[in-house]
């Protein structure tokens, strides 16, 4: 998906200033980035059954058979200890994704590529018929979510591979050739583009270029239009946990590509797909990003409104980037003091507030903030509360509601481990 080993000069550059590390005092704790299990094949082979002439023979021969089997079966045995010593010492050398030193300091190191690997796997499994009663038994999984997606965007994969953002002359000279797909959702396609480091040959700048499908019935105007408005609210912002977007160009066609910076560490919603779910430091530090990056956006007087895993880019040293302002509203502009309220129901079912269903008219931000709760829910867990925050509609809601009034509370955000000292965080 993502490769570890190239960064954009953006990126690079954060993780010299240190802006993509959030430091905090959490007791010790170590994770591994998920890998695919290796099995081990380790049976012993069996001689023949030896002839039985006589007493003397048959006892001579049981001995040696015995010896030769012990044999075989010790050598098997030790060789099967050694590979797994030399496993052991394999996981113990690699990085761990998330740790923390003896300072009390953490760190993180993603490795995307070997997280793809796990997806992939899962994906064969899926399509095998494998592991199928994984999913009906988990409805709410990010899994069975991930399988529709993938679902839906199967019969658009032709029409992606014609044509595409290489076409357009003014792209290809100022950030390289697009090559490998690195992400695909209803908005279109992303591509990493690579363009030779004109200081240093040996090397490349990286960036990602969002290729923008038209929406049905969406003319011209109303496609440039929506396109606009979005870059001019993504290129506005300035800020370590939101991304960096460059460049908006048209090809031939009438057809728009983004650029932005590129994140070598993938997407939120992948890592946690691949790793089951996340531990309450590494968790809590990506959530602290998060909500660092929509204080921000929201200062400047906009509204993400579709705040969902999928939107939030990693770089490999774990800085979370909010990305995809295509729903993004303006609630107030420079010269105001007011938020203006607003309408209308976007983003996806599981992290959209209740308001949205029953109120006319309502301030975005804290939308927002509701998204960010069940993000959180979503990286603890590995699954989604409920698939849509409607109690006549929803079991699982409807259950929140009463535990939320209840004394005992919403068992599983009460019932959450939290580290040490901190306060039992609600966020809803």
């Amino acid at each position: 998906m993502f490769s570890n080993n190239n960064t954009s000069a953006d990126s690079s550059r954060e993780r010299e200033s240190g802006k993509g590390k959030i430091v905090e005092k959490v007791p010790g704790v170590a994770v591994e980035e998920p890998e695919a299990e290796e099995a081990l094949d380790a049976k012993p082979a069996r001689p023949s059954a030896p002839s039985r002439q006589s007493s003397k023979a048959g006892t001579s021969a049981h001995g040696i058979t015995g010896a030769i089997t012990g044999s075989l079966k010790n050598g098997s045995e030790s060789k099967k200890e050694k590979r797994e010593e030399a496993q052991a010492a394999a996981a113990a050398a690699a990085p761990k994704r998330f740790w923390i030193d003896e300072n009390g300091e953490h760190q993180h190191y993603l490795r995307s590529a070997k997280r793809q690997e796990k997806l992939s796997d899962m994906f064969r499994d899926f399509l095998t018929g494998k592991k199928r009663e994984h999913h009906e038994e988990q409805p709410l999984s990010l899994m069975s979510n991930w399988v529709d997606q993938i679902k839906s965007e199967k019969h658009r994969l032709a029409s992606d591979q014609k044509g595409g953002p290489n076409n357009t002359v003014t792209l290809v000279q100022k950030y390289g050739k697009c090559q490998e797909v690195v992400g695909r959702g209803a908005f279109g396609i992303v591509r990493i583009a690579h363009k030779t480091d004109p200081t240093d040959s040996k090397h490349e700048q990286l960036y990602a270029v969002k290729e923008f499908r038209r929406r049905p019935q969406e003319d011209q105007k109303k496609y440039s239009k929506r396109l606009n408005s979005e870059f001019c609210i993504s290129s506005s912002l300035r800020h370590p946990n939101v991304i960096h977007t460059l460049d908006l160009l048209a090809d031939a066609k009438g057809d728009y590509c983004e650029v932005m910076e590129f994140c070598a560490g993938g997407d939120l919603y992948s890592l946690v797909l691949a790793a089951g779910k996340l531990e309450v430091a590494e968790a809590d530090c990506y959530f602290l990003q998060l909500m660092r990056g929509v204080e921000y956006i929201h200062e400047m007087g906009v509204a993400h409104r579709d705040l969902k895993p999928e939107n939030l880019l990693l770089t490999t040293h774990g800085a979370i980037k909010i990305t995809d302002f295509g729903n993004g509203e303006c609630f107030r502009m420079a010269w105001e003091t007011e938020a203006h309220m607003t309408a209308g129901l976007c983003g996806s079912a599981p992290y959209i507030a209740p308001e949205e269903y029953v109120e006319r008219e309502f301030d975005p931000r804290p939308l927002d903030v509701w998204a960010c709760g069940v993000i959180y829910m979503a990286m603890r867990t590995g699954r989604h509360l409920w698939r849509v925050a409607k109690k006549d509609e929803d079991e699982f809601y409807e259950a929140y509601i009463r535990g939320r009034k209840s004394e005992e509370g919403y068992t599983p955000i009460e019932t959450l481990h939290r580290v040490s000292g901190h306060p039992n965080w609600l966020f809803f």
